[in-house]
Order: C-alpha cells, then structure tokens, then sequence
C-alpha cells in the first residue's frame, strides 16, 4: 500500500500541526514534548537579569501560551499540569545559583485574577477544560460541519452531544471532549424560541432563577413534555 500510493509510514508518535498522531495508553510520555519546550524557553532567558514585570509578560506571554493549540484538544495528564506549573514557579521566584529559592506563595494563590490582589497568571488545568469546553460549544452549535458529523456517525449517533457518554475502543479525542458536557450541562441555561427542544421537567430554562429549572411540577405527568406545550400560541397572535 505505502508503494502504490506512494507515501512514507508514520512511526508511532510523529506529529501532524504539532500534535501526537496517535496517543497509546501512557499518555504522559505521548504529552511530554510541552514540558521540553517550556523548559528550553524558561533556560534561554536571563532570570536574574528581569524584572518582576518582565517575568510576568513572559510567563503569561510565552511559556503559558506554548501548550494552549495542544490543550485545545487533548486533556492533558495531571501530573504534566504539575510539572508546567512548577516550571512557572521556579522561573518567578528564580534560583540563588544552583539552590532553589524560597516559594512564598503557592502557585494557587498567585493564579487567582488580579482583582483580588494576585497576579493572574493561568490556572493550567482549568484552562485547559475552557478550551475542550469552548470545543463542545462548537459542536453544539455548529451541527453541519465536517467534526460534528464525524464525531456523531461514530460516538452519539442516537443522542445529543450533551447527552453523549464513552464508548468502548474511542479515541482520546473524543475522551477528552467528554470533558466538556459535564462543564456545559453545570452551567448552560436554555434560551427559550419555540420551545420544540426543551424538557419542562429536566432542562435549565426559566432565566433569572438560581437553579433555572421549575421547583414544583405540576400534578399532572409531565414526562415528555416540551416548552411549546406550555406556550398559549393565542396571546401572540
């Protein structure tokens, strides 16, 4: 096949636009090329020569965007997270020559926004669930593209993507994007048209109301029942 088509055999964890082809079952090694680029990037800048302003563009500006394409599309394994983070931390609070320097800090503190009085630089992991999250969105949205249909045909050909679940033998791109309906279901509200869609009973619909969902159903069975069914078409005619 490769002589009649033509073309080179892809070894096992060569890239295509800078990501993993194919991901095994230890996917820290499979991920571990961030770590490598981060850390070259972190060597080649003169630490003791920066600012702590220069630092903070650099950090927040470099070494914390290098992973955002891969992370976009892949959940990163935890404990690379942890070694990016620490990275971070040891280039902030620099070294006193081949000894590590005292962390006042936690690193949590120092994500937190700087509203509250901290520097705001990234939460890894939390970024990286936005992005999968942002990727959900998009196949809730955007139901006639080229990924949605391809992921539907083979992981939820019979349910919503909101209501999608692992299946056996899928790939680690589907695991990953599983990751964004337990985001989306927590904190989406439905934005009520003709009502054709929406569960009475179990969707988040009545805007301005803390949990969105009715309190007290109605004495009658409302299994099945859709917000059209609520809806007097006589008053808007």
């Amino acid at each position: 096949m490769l002589r009649i088509l033509g073309v080179r055999e892809v070894d096992q964890f060569e890239s295509y636009l800078g990501l993993p082809t194919l991901i095994g079952r230890a996917k820290y090694p499979t991920f571990s090329f961030l770590n490598d680029k981060v850390w070259k990037k972190l060597q080649g800048w003169k630490g003791t020569l920066l600012s702590r302003a220069s630092k903070e563009i650099l950090i927040k500006a470099v070494a914390q965007s290098i992973h955002t394409y891969t992370i976009s599309v892949f959940q990163i394994p935890m404990k690379l997270c942890d070694e990016l983070v620490a990275l971070c931390a040891k280039f902030w609070w620099g070294k006193a020559r081949n000894e590590r320097k005292i962390h006042w800090r936690s690193w949590d503190k120092l994500s937190t926004s700087k509203k509250d009085g901290r520097m705001g630089f990234h939460d890894l992991r939390a970024i990286n669930l936005a992005m999968l999250s942002k990727q959900g969105w998009r196949m809730i949205q955007e139901t006639n593209s080229l990924l949605y249909r391809c992921f539907k045909a083979r992981y939820f050909p019979r349910t919503s993507f909101l209501e999608a679940v692992e299946s056996p033998n899928n790939s680690y791109v589907w695991k990953s994007m599983l990751a964004a309906p337990l985001i989306l279901k927590s904190s989406h509200c439905w934005r009520v048209g003709n009502g054709c869609s929406i569960q009475v009973q179990g969707d988040k619909w009545i805007p301005n109301f803390p949990s969105h969902r009715i309190l007290h159903p109605p004495n009658d069975d409302v299994e099945g029942w859709v917000v059209v069914d609520l809806i007097d078409h006589e008053l808007h005619e």
